[in-house]
């Protein structure tokens, strides 16, 4: 299903939601749903981990061009954590989030405590092969499992007409379609650009544990991915020596570790060897404590 399948019409105005809902509990976020969709409206749903910035708002926003009613989850998912990650000390700010919630006129938050989630019985999972075995499938054995059983859990509580992801997140993207299209599920993916700092560096609530001058250098990870589109644009095909490109901006910009440099098919998540369509740059950058992902899409120019 494309983008724009079953948008609402933009001369439609939007609907104000002059409350704003909130539940703890699958039951009372079932119920506040059910109720807005018996009065004909349709559902958009942001899923988020909290410590909303920018990038989020522009996920709700354009939610709330084609819902008329706008839920979005705030949840710091356990499962797509490793066991030596950043679950514990992870952003969160719920307070601020319902701030830009109730600014932004979303209609309900749902922010269940994991155990309301995951009952202790809990034992199936869900393993989306192929798209998960490069990127940050490697470094982060586990994590897409995660991912694919919050969304499928998420999707089924709220039962949204259509969810919202982030570019930034690419391989995530590609996971939650393939996911949608294999169990048939009938919700709407919709893709939003990358939102980015004014000196480029994509939004992440990661971006907090960088200290100012890591802050300075982690334009770099930007920087690399845009010489790298410069040179397809001039003709160069080959990826290795545009992976080469990018590790060596990276690199110059001070101490880091880099966990991939990669050009992939933006469908399937494989590699390339020579660009002749469509591709995604996509890297994952150790700074301080912060692991930092960023993308670019691709194209060799069309000849005349």
């Amino acid at each position: 299903m494309g983008p724009e399948a079953n948008q609402r019409d933009n001369d439609e105005p939007l609907a104000s939601n002059s409350v704003m809902e909130f539940a703890e509990d699958i039951a009372t976020a079932r119920a506040v749903v059910r109720a807005e969709r018996s009065r004909g409206r349709r559902i958009g749903l942001v899923p988020t981990m909290g410590a909303l910035h920018a990038g989020h708002l522009a996920l709700i926003e354009e939610s709330r061009r084609r819902s008329d009613f706008v839920v979005v989850s705030v949840f710091v998912n356990p499962t797509q954590f490793g066991p030596n990650e950043d679950v514990g000390s992870y952003p969160r700010d719920l307070e601020s989030d319902a701030e830009i919630c109730r600014q932004a006129d979303v209609g309900l938050i749902f922010s269940p405590d994991a155990s309301e989630v995951y009952s202790q019985q809990h034992v199936t999972s869900i393993h989306v092969a192929r798209l998960t075995e490069h990127l940050c499938g490697v470094d982060r054995p586990g994590h897409f499992d995660g991912v694919a059983l919050v969304v499928t859990k998420l999707f089924n509580i709220v039962q949204p007409d259509a969810a919202y992801f982030g570019r930034k997140d690419a391989q995530q993207l590609a996971v939650i379609r393939q996911l949608t299209r294999d169990l048939n599920l009938p919700v709407e993916i919709v893709a939003c650009p990358i939102v980015r700092e004014h000196d480029g560096l994509a939004m992440s609530s990661r971006n907090a544990y960088l200290t100012p001058d890591q802050r300075i250098q982690a334009r770099a990870l930007h920087a690399g991915l845009e010489e790298a589109a410069r040179r397809v644009r001039d003709g160069q095909r080959d990826t290795e020596g545009l992976i080469d490109c990018v590790r060596q901006v990276i690199r110059n910009s001070g101490p880091c570790e880099i966990d991939y440099v990669s050009i992939v098919d933006p469908d399937t998540m494989q590699p390339v060897g020579e660009i002749t369509g469509p591709a995604l740059i996509a890297l994952a950058v150790r700074i301080g404590r912060a692991r930092l992902i960023d993308n670019e899409l691709v194209e060799p120019p069309t000849r005349a």
